[in-house]
Formats: structure tokens, C-alpha cells, sequence
């Protein structure tokens, strides 16, 4: 600033007046020039910083794209290998409900040849014993035949010796299950509720066990092979109708013969079923 004030008095001095108000007005515009320049510089600075600025931001918002677009990708890839995988499940699923439900109809079958049978043994029963009797009833319950005799045909009263009718009776029975080997026939005897002693027997289920041998022993005389018969004496406990009068009782006094597949052979045909399933035959 001295060194200013100098030259000024340095030139007032040199030049004249009018020269030195000339100098001093191209300094001031001189001066006003740098003004404006400075200002149109910080100007630019600025908005070069605004700028870069804009820029960083948009290297940042373009990052942020990128990695959302490899996110999107990875996820796409992910998806086809999500439903490839779905796929295959889905494949195998259904492989293995074709596999269920052939073993399923499999299985249907061999109970559609075992109740074919059921209903050729009715069918020869009902031919042979005689449908219109009304105490001879027979009739298929979840594929087993039962055939319900009253006990006035078969035996006594009070008594396990079997009647005349009952070999009658009988032998037509022997013949049907004679004509089945793979065949069981159980005997169940049941009697009523009525108090029952008569030395040698105890009670009823003394009775009912001595009227079921009976039976089988007069199936066995008729070249039933014993291997396929079955005594059980059920007493007065599974009565078909209450025992408050007579003719209810007669009814309860009933033998039952039970024909059915053996146990043991029909879930060896299951298993062989099950076995042939699995092998893919």
C-alpha cells in the first residue's frame, strides 16, 4: 500500500494532472475488472464443486445400480435353479403318487379276486343250504362269510349232542368249504343268558365251547380237513338282540361258521404285492 501511495506521489509528481486522472481511472476500471473476474471464478468454482459434487453422487447412484443389477441377476439365477430344483421334486412327486396309486389299484385287486371268491362262497351256499329257511341266514360282512345256524337245527335243548338235521345241515357246509382248501371255517357257538349247569359242564361257556367241538367234530367225520377248522365257544357274551323274552333267547342260541382266507396267506399276497411294487414288476 506504500509502495502505491509512493508511486501515485511518484507520478504526480512526473506527470501532469490530467495524465494522472487518466491512470487512476484505467486503474479503477482495471480494478473492476479484476472485481468481476474474481467473482465470475468463485462463480465457477462453485459450480465446478456442484459438479463434482453431481458427480460423486452419480458414481454412488451408479454403484448402487450395478450392485442391484448383479443383486437381480444373482436372484434370476438363484429363481432357475429354485425351479429346476421345483421341477424335479415336482417329477419325482408325481413319479411317486403314479407308484402309490398303482400299488393302491394293486392291491384293490387282489381284494376284488378275494371278495370274487367271498361271493362264489355265498352264492354255492345259498344254493346248497337253502336260502328260504329262515333259520339258516348267511351273509358277507367286510368280505368274510358267516353263516348263522339256530341251534334247534343243530342240537338239542339244553344238550351238545347234535340232531339228525344237523348232519343234513352240515354236509352241505362240509361240501362248500371242502371245495376251499385256502379257506378257515371257525365254529363260534353262542348261547343266551340263561343260567346253565348240567354236570359235566359248568356254564354257559363250557356249552358254548362243547356245542362248537361238536360241530367241528361232525365237519371233521365229513373229510373236512381239520388243519382248516376252528372251535370257539363265545358263551351268552355277544348276543344279537337282548335276552328279555323267549323267542329273543332263541335267537341268541345260534352256531356261526365263519369262512374266511387264512389269515397268514391273504397278507402273504399282500406282501407279495408290495414286494412285486417295489421290484418294478
Amino acid at each position: 500500500m506504500l509502495l502505491s501511495v509512493c508511486s501515485m506521489v511518484l507520478l504526480a509528481s512526473c506527470v501532469s494532472k490530467k495524465d494522472y486522472l487518466a491512470l487512476e481511472a484505467q486503474q479503477k476500471e482495471t480494478q473492476d475488472l479484476l472485481n468481476t473476474a474474481t467473482v465470475k471464478l468463485n462463480s465457477c468454482l462453485s459450480d465446478a464443486a456442484a459438479a463434482n459434487a453431481r458427480v460423486e453422487a452419480m458414481k454412488e447412484q451408479l454403484a448402487d445400480m450395478r450392485k442391484s443389477n448383479d443383486a437381480l441377476i444373482k436372484s434370476s439365477q438363484d429363481l432357475t435353479e429354485l425351479t429346476s430344483q421345483g421341477a424335479t421334486n415336482l417329477e419325482k412327486s408325481l413319479e411317486s403318487l403314479r407308484e402309490s396309486n398303482l400299488k393302491i389299484t394293486r392291491l384293490q385287486d387282489a381284494l376284488t379276486r378275494k371278495d370274487s371268491v367271498t361271493l362264489a362262497i355265498v352264492t354255492s351256499l345259498k344254493k346248497e343250504v337253502g336260502i328260504n329257511d329262515s333259520d339258516i341266514e348267511i351273509n358277507v360282512e367286510k368280505g368274510v362269510v358267516f353263516i348263522s345256524i339256530a341251534d334247534k337245527l343243530l342240537f338239542k335243548s339244553g344238550s351238545y349232542n347234535v340232531t339228525d338235521r344237523a348232519n343234513e345241515i352240515l354236509g352241505k357246509v362240509a361240501k362248500v368249504i371242502n371245495s376251499k382248501p385256502d379257506f378257515e371255517a371257525m365254529v363260534e357257538s353262542h348261547t343266551d343268558n340263561k343260567s346253565y349247569s348240567k354236570p359235566p359242564l359248568l356254564d354257559n361257556w363250557d356249552l358254548s365251547v362243547k356245542r362248537a367241538t361238536a360241530i367241528v367234530r361232525v365237519l371233521e367225520s365229513l373229510n373236512v380237513n381239520p388243519q382248516q377248522l376252528i372251535a370257539a365257544g363265545r358263551s351268552s357274551y355277544v348276543p344279537l338282540v337282548e335276552n328279555d323274552t323267549a323267542e329273543n333267547r332263541a335267537k341268541n342260541r345260534r352256531t356261526r361258521i365263519v369262512v374266511l382266507p387264512k389269515i397268514d396267506q391273504f397278507y402273504e399276497m399282500v406282501e407279495s404285492e408290495m414286494k412285486n411294487l417295489s421290484e418294478g414288476n
